[in-house]
């Protein structure tokens, strides 16, 4: 199948669910995906017949490419040859964005140049350029008087074609879209979580936009220590998809409900590692150029397991070509938490995080070890990904996953999702019952906390075991901001696992107060 017909909408290969009501004693089967897997169309193909060629006179010579009101201009060179020491750059008017080429990379490797990705035909596409215009420039080491020489021999630049990102209207359009915002759009830019969620906002700098063939977007992100990254199949089908994508790190914006995104870093595929078609799990592992590039970004882990019904998740990517966002509430800021409300469906895990086109190949992401268990694929509300767990089985050889010990080990995980009122000048404290755990606990329990508060300084936490020992997780403090979203890690070795722990809240003072939403401890 080629890259531009599955810009189209793709049936999935999964069964259509038929409503079958239960009888008074059964259980109702889980709901099942529905929706179509697709490729959001970003934009498309233009043809162009600009040159630039050789003069005897000056050193530089351009060609400007304008579509008015376009998100990004990507150029394609049918040919590229040029005399030794020069060069040519594609740049954005202002310069945020230059990229250089000495020659045609599909021919001669050049050391320093831009990344290239390649299309199906002779030439190669130097990477995109935001905005609505391209400048392509010819710049030459010095006067080249026998010009008209160099032109005869071929020299200089042909562009055939180019590829132009929509409009916000045209990309609606292009796009009609499946249920995939469930209710209202809760979504935020994810510097708008920069303080309140500092985990969540540090998790999604791993997480990149992904071109395909100048005109499809999805999202990709780093997947351990090492050069790999995923996405979905369904967005890689192959070796040729790798070599015609760009991916686009840290392009979000610099303040919350701005305009103003970064232009990021931008590198393009290397090698398909692995993959499993959207009729199994949909994946694909992959590797880029320029890694060293996007290491400061950051990577994610794998959290191997399979999900709890209830358990708070969040997905950081770029649904509907935009800058990124984060997808952590299910209807409004500041409500409830994006959870796993279907654990399994076939190879699917559900949920009602909002996504849209572009989401896919998200990773979907535990609030407990801020690891991820589910790679996003399909929208319809619930919204579906396939489950990490099975991911895992099929690369576990082919990716670094461990993380230091930073993440939660292999033992299990308890959680206590009731909620408690946090008073003023009150203490609560809500328990939670370990059992069929061997031996003590571990010298590293991990105590993961969920407040909602107006003041979070004025709450101390406490973690209580059960043979009375108290270990202090948090004190009082001058915070003045909302809710404790955290994890803590204590040295709780001394005394055995099974028992009854305890959360102890207590507000020290008066005017704010909140909820204690959930806890868990991950032995």
């Amino acid at each position: 199948m080629s890259i531009r017909s599955r810009i189209l909408p793709m049936v999935a290969a999964l069964a259509l669910a038929t409503p079958v009501l239960p009888s008074p004693s059964a259980q109702a089967e889980p709901p099942q995906p529905t929706a179509n897997a697709k490729v959001s169309v970003a934009g498309e193909q233009k043809t162009s017949g600009a040159t630039l060629r050789y003069a005897p006179t000056g050193r530089s010579w351009q060609v400007v490419l304008t579509e008015p009101g376009s998100s990004y201009l990507k150029v394609h060179f049918a040919s590229l040859k040029l005399a030794p020491g020069d060069r040519v750059t594609v740049a954005d008017p202002t310069g945020r964005e230059v990229h250089t080429y000495r020659g045609n990379p599909t021919t001669a490797s050049f050391p320093g140049d831009s990344a290239h990705t390649v299309h199906g035909k002779r030439g190669f596409a130097a990477m995109s350029v935001d905005g609505d215009t391209a400048v392509v420039t010819l710049h030459a080491a010095k006067e080249r008087p026998n010009a008209a020489a160099l032109n005869r021999q071929g020299f200089g630049v042909h562009i055939d074609t180019y590829f132009r990102g929509f409009t916000e209207t045209e990309r609606a359009a292009a796009n009609p879209q499946p249920l995939s915002v469930c209710g209202t759009d809760a979504r935020k830019d994810v510097v708008c979580y920069q303080s309140s969620h500092p985990t969540e906002f540090a998790r999604s700098g791993a997480v990149a936009r992904q071109l395909l063939n100048g005109v499809g977007h999805c999202t990709a992100w780093r997947v351990g220590n090492t050069n790999r990254m995923l996405t979905n199949f369904h967005c890689m089908e192959s070796a040729a998809d790798l070599r015609a994508s760009e991916f686009q790190f840290d392009y979000q914006c610099a303040t919350c409900g701005g305009s103003n995104p970064r232009p990021g870093t931008k590198v393009s595929g290397l090698e398909l590692i692995k993959s499993s078609p959207l009729s199994a799990l949909d994946y694909a592992l992959f590797s880029v150029n320029n890694f060293a590039s996007i290491q400061p970004f950051g990577t994610l882990y794998l959290d191997v397991r399979e999900p709890v019904a209830g358990e708070r998740i969040y997905i950081p990517g770029h649904g509907d070509t935009k800058p990124k966002r984060l997808s952590l509430y299910e209807e409004s800021d500041g409500g409830a938490y994006c959870k796993i409300d279907v654990v399994s469906s076939g190879v699917n895990t559900g949920y009602r995080c909002d996504s849209s086109g572009g989401n896919s190949g998200s990773p979907v992401l535990a609030g407990s070890s801020h690891k991820v268990i589910a790679l996003h694929h399909l929208g319809g509300c619930p919204n579906w990904g396939t489950r990490i767990s099975l991911v895992h089985r099929e690369i576990a050889s082919l990716i670094d996953n461990n993380d230091g010990g930073g993440g939660p080990g292999p033992g299990r995980r308890f959680e206590n999702t009731a909620d408690f009122p946090v008073n003023d000048l009150a203490t609560v404290e809500s328990p939670i019952t370990v059992t069929e755990v061997a031996g003590n606990a571990p010298s590293a329990l991990r105590v993961e906390v969920n407040i909602k508060h107006t003041y979070r300084g004025d709450v101390r936490l406490d973690l209580v075991g059960p043979n009375g020992t108290t270990y202090l997780l948090k004190d009082t403090s001058s915070d003045s901001a909302d809710d404790i979203v955290a994890t803590y890690t204590v040295n709780a070795g001394a005394q055995a696992a099974n028992g009854t722990w305890k959360l102890r809240v207590h507000d020290a003072y008066r005017s704010d107060t909140g909820t204690l939403d959930s806890w868990a401890l991950q032995f």
